[in-house]
């Protein structure tokens, strides 16, 4: 399988969990257990796949996802993604919750496909990330939290500060860090900012 595919099927996750702050406004409780379930159904399949079982579905999504550089390993992806999505929804109110999962959803998702697919001018020391995948990133977290609310200044301020973190190499832990410092940052702003109220 290209790595392009391995790419979309693996930042399509990302971008499907652009859901998670619908179903947390409208069902918080549920959908932090069943987070926190899947953390732990994911890990079990995990270290199942690596002992050589097959798990139907799981062990092949995992597979068709994986990275060159997680062959032979427990791809950790999946269980940093949704612990960074639930220590967001856990400490923050629902509107900086909802900004750092967003920028993780859809920033880290398009910069990693633009960056992959478009992306032709490397940035020096950064592990491969282009400056068309960071572009892609700030654009879609300007977007994202401009929906939230419709404060341009305030947008494109934490589209540039996602666009900062993710272009670090970080590898599978800026799953962890963009939405509790990105939602951190929007909540600090939005409460001691008057550019941003």
């Amino acid at each position: 399988m290209s790595v392009v595919l391995k790419e979309i099927i693996r930042k399509s996750i990302h971008l499907c969990s652009g859901f998670i702050p619908l179903l947390l406004f409208n069902f918080y409780w549920p959908t932090i257990v069943l987070l926190v379930f899947a953390v732990i159904f994911y890990s079990i399949c995990e270290l199942l796949r690596m002992k050589g079982f097959v798990i139907p579905l799981v062990s092949k999504i995992t597979e068709a996802a994986a990275r060159k550089r997680d062959e032979d390993k427990f791809v950790l992806g999946p269980v940093t993604l949704v612990c960074g999505i639930l220590v967001a929804a856990l400490v923050l109110p629902y509107d900086a919750a909802r900004v750092g999962i967003f920028a993780l959803a859809f920033g880290d998702g398009c910069a990693s496909l633009v960056g992959k697919t478009i992306g032709k001018i490397k940035i020096p020391h950064m592990g491969g990330k282009t400056l068309e995948g960071c572009l892609a990133c700030c654009i879609a977290v300007f977007i994202a939290t401009f929906f939230v609310t419709n404060n341009a200044l305030l947008s494109l301020f934490i589209g540039l500060f996602t666009m900062v973190i993710e272009v670090l190499p970080l590898f599978d832990f800026d799953n962890l860090i963009i939405p509790v410092s990105v939602g951190s940052l929007f909540l600090v702003l939005t409460k001691l900012c008057p550019l941003f109220y």
